[in-house]
């Protein structure tokens, strides 16, 4: 092996490299902000500071733009729309027919099916819409069969990870490792390559999660799972001597602590007075709130006020005549990347005069334990949060068959629309077309979001809430880093290190041990980053040792893929964290077995089939 000294610029991309990853952990700094500064750094840098090697400038700062117009990050751009068409017409529908069927009859095989079902869909699309398709379905089955809803969803999501390890197009971190290896003038892989070492190591996973993995999980209860704080609508009649008689608005929201909240004064059928603090309430008006039985009760005490229902001013509220809410129900909604809801508050959204629904609680799906305070409308919502509503079946069903968000209400039904067919038809053509090599990935998946859009499967406005900016700006700045690890020599210097480290072990446990660097990596930062940064790598270490780099670009894949342990490792991970009532100890019970099983499984196979 020929030394290798690094150089400054090699030394300042291997900097660079550690501080993007530090940054991708950072909840609080958008990872899209955090990918554009890497990325500035970098073409800043080579711009300013040429890298040049005897008079020749080797590295040009364009080079690094180039992974705008990667081939692979065009096909997953294209995938992701393509998978929102599939989700919005409901192509899935029939499938969530006989899962939920089979949930009612046999729960154990009906899990068994569920597992299997999600695993085989992830082959050949986004694990995003699987999940937010069989969720509401298991929650509601879960309720009826009195399965614990947490020994379900936890192992849906991993094995729609399983699932999506076994196809080029499963993930985009597949997609961008074959890429990235053929940019690189490596082997260039087929679709169905490598499912066969992925079915038998999955099948062995998948049974884990079957059979294993319910009995690890607590019972836990779904955060919003408590359908007790209703809101009632109601009319507080103010009576002759009563507190409130006489006094002025701002006094009678004092006596309440602040807490009640006021929508509406009538005075007589056609006389309606404004919210003034000032306004005097007079013996005979009707102060219309909203708020929980137990306060409104306390209200009507502490004003000397007479409670009414709000559809009956006849009778007052006591027990016989209790507050009615009549068709409301609860749901709730899990906020997804690309909804409506996503990054922004109910108030800008316009949620309650949108879809007819009011808020009523949230959950924090990155702090679960911390106490939201403040108006609920203000907050900042982000991916994972879970919001409880109350509304109208019927504005319910509105928001759910919108498609743009995950409804969770104990039912089955699900936006079913006349395209669905020709959807599934369109998206069996771009995996066909890729499966049989007629044309590249890249190519069928343009074509496929193509037809799409013009048979009406998919709109312009959904298509371009299924562009994730962050998983963009990721992927481009990770290729940068790639780029420039290769051209600096670092990626040779790192691999040479690495089997060095190593040289007193054989071929197949040093594949081991670089599977295993990648699993602890993609755990903590982006899978994408943690594939396109190890590719490189893999390759140098491949021909440091004289062997054949396949093994070592799949090792990569696997392990970037294995996002298992931490609810942040996988963007399914954090919705299941939060619908789930999930606890971060969860996520180590069930995902450390299940990596140890398929870090020994591919460690084992790997070596045998490529012979090392």
């Amino acid at each position: 092996m020929q030394p290798i000294t690094p150089d400054a610029h090699g030394i300042a991309v291997l900097i660079l490299t550690v501080l993007a990853l530090f940054l991708f952990t950072r909840d609080r700094i958008p990872l899209e902000s955090s990918s554009l500064v890497i990325l500035i750094i970098l073409v800043a840098g080579f711009e300013l500071v040429p890298y040049e090697r005897d008079g020749e400038t080797i590295l040009h700062a364009r080079d690094f733009f180039a992974g705008f117009g990667n081939e692979a990050l065009v096909a997953i751009c294209a995938l992701m729309m393509v998978g929102k068409a599939l989700e919005t017409t409901g192509a899935l529908q029939p499938l969530a027919n006989v899962v939920g069927r089979a949930w009612r009859t046999r729960p154990v095989l009906a899990l068994l099916t569920t597992l299997v079902a999600g695993a085989i869909l992830s082959a050949f699309m986004n694990n995003t819409p699987i999940v937010v398709l069989l969720m509401p379905i298991l929650v509601g089955a879960s309720l009826r069969s009195k399965f614990p809803v947490s020994g379900v969803l936890l192992p849906m999501g991993l094995a729609t990870i399983v699932g999506g390890m076994s196809t080029t197009i499963g993930t985009s971190t597949n997609l961008l490792v074959v890429g990235i290896s053929q940019d690189l003038g490596m082997h260039e892989f087929t679709m169905f390559e490598w499912v066969l070492p992925v079915a038998i190591v999955g099948g062995v996973g998948v049974l884990f999660l079957w059979l294993v993995a319910p009995r690890l999980l607590p019972d836990r209860t779904p955060p919003m799972g408590d359908t007790t704080p209703r809101v009632f609508s109601a009319q507080l009649h103010v009576k002759e001597g009563g507190f409130a008689a006489g006094k002025a608005l701002s006094e009678i929201l004092a006596k309440a602590d602040g807490q009640m909240r006021v929508d509406k004064i009538q005075r007589t059928e056609s006389l309606v007075l404004a919210k003034l603090p000032s306004v005097k309430i007079q013996p005979g008006d009707r102060l219309f709130v909203k708020d929980s039985p137990e306060n409104l009760k306390h209200y009507e005490q502490l004003l000397g006020a007479t409670l009414f229902n709000i559809s009956d001013i006849e009778h007052p509220v006591d027990e016989e005549t209790p507050l009615k809410a009549e068709g409301q129900q609860l749901a709730e909604v899990v906020v997804t990347r690309g909804s409506p809801l996503h990054l922004r508050s109910l108030a800008a959204a316009r949620f309650s005069s949108s879809y007819g629904l009011m808020p009523l609680a949230l959950h924090r799906a990155r702090a679960p334990s911390s106490q939201v305070t403040g108006d609920l409308n203000m907050i900042r919502l982000r991916a994972g949060d879970v919001l409880l509503v109350q509304g109208s079946g019927e504005a319910i069903s509105g928001l759910k068959d919108s498609g743009s968000m995950l409804v969770l209400d104990g039912t089955t039904d699900l936006p079913h629309t006349h395209n669905a067919k020709r959807a599934l038809a369109i998206m069996g053509f771009v995996v066909l077309a890729a499966a049989l090599g007629i044309v590249p990935i890249s190519v069928s998946a343009v074509v496929g979001l193509g037809l799409m859009i013009a048979t009406g499967c998919l709109g312009w406005r959904d298509a371009a809430t299924a562009l994730s900016i962050p998983v963009v700006m990721i992927i481009v700045t990770a290729l940068a880093l790639g780029k420039a690890l290769m051209g600096t020599g670092m990626a040779d210097y790192l691999a040479i290190s690495f089997v060095g480290a190593a040289s007193g072990l054989p071929t197949p446990m040093i594949l081991s041990a670089f599977m295993l660097l990648m699993t602890v990596m993609t755990n903590v930062v982006s899978n994408n980053a943690a594939a396109v940064i190890g590719t490189p790598i893999a390759v140098s270490i491949a021909q440091q040792l004289g062997v054949t780099p396949e093994p070592f670009i799949l090792a990569v894949l696997f392990g970037a893929n294995m996002s298992f342990a931490t609810p942040f490792g996988y963007q399914t991970n954090l919705l299941i964290l939060s619908a789930g009532g999930y606890k971060f100890s969860d996520f180590l019970r069930v995902g450390i077995p299940l990596t140890i099983i398929m870090w020994v499984g591919f460690s084992l196979i790997l070596p045998t089939l490529y012979q090392l």
